[in-house]
């Protein structure tokens, strides 16, 4: 599949590709009917890591990511596809839940250019109840995709009653800006009720602006919230003077506003932007 990469500090478009399976079991999760599948239960495609750099270059994409299910369940798949990609002068990308050892992301990381990562929430209790995993083997292997000199987002899917408290949204940020820095994409988006948490309400939109609040107050200059579409915050602004930098829609860029020097055209701040900007050819 060829989508606009999901990256925020960068504009090209990524040849997408996943399977089935997960090593978590998330009761909420939004992609069950990929994550909680046997392979024996999916038509699959045979597709070699070869041909996938291949078609993904024929499709005139930029990228290549490995999203939909959790990438570290065929891991070696795609560190053979990432160092081929790399070699045919592709970026590389990780939509991931963290869940990865030291040795393997020290392994992939001179192949891998970023690494969204799903930090479910900051409770070693959600994380033990409603995934069956551990929250700090998350962090762990987060604070080193960034010390790696991976770029790094951080995505957090808002639960009502779950995960939504402004107490545990503050301690995500803090972390986030402390152990990131405060450049990092932040994420909250919204919930909508899937697999076995098909008894709660989507994420109100007042709850994500809350989230995005707190995470400003705690210093993050790059906040964003998803699942909305035509959310205002779905864009980026200078985090100096507010000015709109850059324009989103239905995984589109609409406007890119951020000069060829990476600076605010109205104030002069240095954006951080990875990668640069494709243009519609």
């Amino acid at each position: 599949m060829i989508q606009e990469a999901m990256f925020y500090e960068k504009r090209s478009r990524a040849y997408s590709v996943g399977t089935v399976g997960c090593n978590f079991r998330c009761r909420h999760c939004q992609n069950w009917l990929l994550s909680q599948k046997a392979p024996e239960e999916a038509f699959l495609e045979t597709l070699s890591p070869l041909q996938l750099v291949l078609q993904a270059k024929m499709a005139g994409c930029q990228s290549v990511s490995w999203t939909y299910n959790e990438p570290t369940v065929w891991y070696e798949y795609t560190y053979d596809g990432a160092k081929l990609a790399k070699e045919a002068g592709l970026g590389t990308s990780y939509v991931t839940n963290g869940y990865i050892t030291p040795e393997a992301l020290e392994q992939l990381a001179p192949y891998l250019d970023a690494f969204s990562v799903d930090i479910k929430a900051f409770s070693e209790e959600f994380y033990r109840d409603v995934c069956s995993a551990k929250l700090a083997h998350v962090l762990e292997a987060t604070l080193l995709a960034k010390q790696l000199g991976i770029h790094v987002e951080v995505v957090n899917l808002i639960i009502p009653t779950r995960n939504d408290s402004p107490d545990e949204l503050r301690e995500l940020s803090r972390w986030v800006y402390k152990n990131l820095g405060p450049d990092t994409p932040l994420h909250f988006n919204r919930f909508h009720p899937q697999y076995e948490m098909k008894d709660l309400p989507p994420t109100p939109v007042k709850t994500l602006d809350l989230a995005r609040s707190i995470a400003i107050e705690e210093g993050m200059r790059f906040v964003y919230v998803g699942n909305v579409p035509g959310h205002p915050h779905e864009n980026t602004y200078c985090p100096e003077c507010g000015a709109l930098l850059i324009a989103r829609g239905f995984f589109e860029v609409q406007e890119y506003k951020i000069s060829p020097q990476n600076t605010c055209p109205k104030c002069g701040e240095v954006i951080p932007v990875v990668g640069g900007y494709v243009g519609e050819e």
